[in-house]
């Protein structure tokens, strides 16, 4: 009997299909993972992916498996023009995995432009991690609106740009800065709110002219205080007698 052509069209568009889909089952594309360790050293981590896959048994029937750790994933910073911006990698984090087209074993150890040394494509062994996607479990909460910022996972310290222009810092902690160059800081004022320590000379100076210090409550000087060289400790006054008489001025 003869098959009729809406059959024929049935069961090609049915086996292309079923092709496709199982094409698509082998090609790996981007998942999320979870961190299991990180290596500083060569910037590599340990991932296990966090989807389940599928695994067909010899009776055709389907199931669920968690997919092997991935090893010598490259982590992703933002980088550019001499500059990075890294983040301490944990165990735990949540992390984006995607796979290259090819084998990128050569490019991972000598850079530049390779050869795939393995015709593999869209495989587990050749993944990326780029840290920070966020499940609802894990999330993050009171993300700026306004402003960028570079900041702890639970906002108590905080690094701010904000939209108007204003840079603000917020930590509960201590800042340190240390610049071997030199530090220099223009701002037509500047407020220092807390106890001042300063291990060093100060030199107050405005132009060649000099400029003014107003202080404000008494002032405790542990040796002596110079004013226009004379000593306020050893300074001598001439002319001195008995009486109401002024002395000179001192010496």
């Amino acid at each position: 009997m003869p098959v009729s052509t809406e059959a024929r069209l049935g069961g090609q568009q049915e086996f292309a299909a079923a092709l496709a889909h199982y094409i698509s089952a082998g090609l790996r594309v981007a998942l999320p993972g979870i961190i299991q360790s990180f290596n500083p050293q060569a910037v590599t981590c340990v991932v296990q992916p966090a989807i389940r896959g599928k695994r067909s048994d010899d009776d055709g029937s389907e199931r669920s498996v968690k997919l092997p750790l991935l090893v010598d994933v490259p982590v992703v910073f933002p980088r550019g023009g001499g500059c990075t911006l890294t983040f301490p990698v944990a165990a735990g984090d949540e992390c984006l995995v995607i796979f290259a087209d090819r084998c990128i074993d050569f490019w991972w150890q000598s850079g530049d432009v390779q050869e795939p040394v393995d015709p593999r494509m869209h495989d587990l062994s050749d993944a990326f991690a780029l840290v920070g996607p966020m499940s609802q479990q894990r999330k993050i909460s009171n993300i700026s609106v306004s402003a960028t910022q570079l900041r702890t996972d639970d906002g108590a310290a905080v690094i701010e740009l904000a939209v108007g222009h204003d840079i603000s810092l917020r930590t509960p902690g201590r800042l340190t800065a240390s610049a071997q160059g030199g530090t220099v800081i223009t701002s037509p004022s500047i407020i220092l709110n807390g106890n001042v320590t300063i291990n060093g000379s100060l030199t107050q100076g405005m132009g060649d002219n000099g400029g003014g210090a107003t202080l404000k409550g008494p002032m405790s000087v542990q040796t002596d205080v110079k004013a226009a060289g004379i000593s306020l400790v050893s300074h001598t006054h001439p002319g001195v007698q008995s009486g109401g008489s002024n002395t000179g001025r001192a010496q």
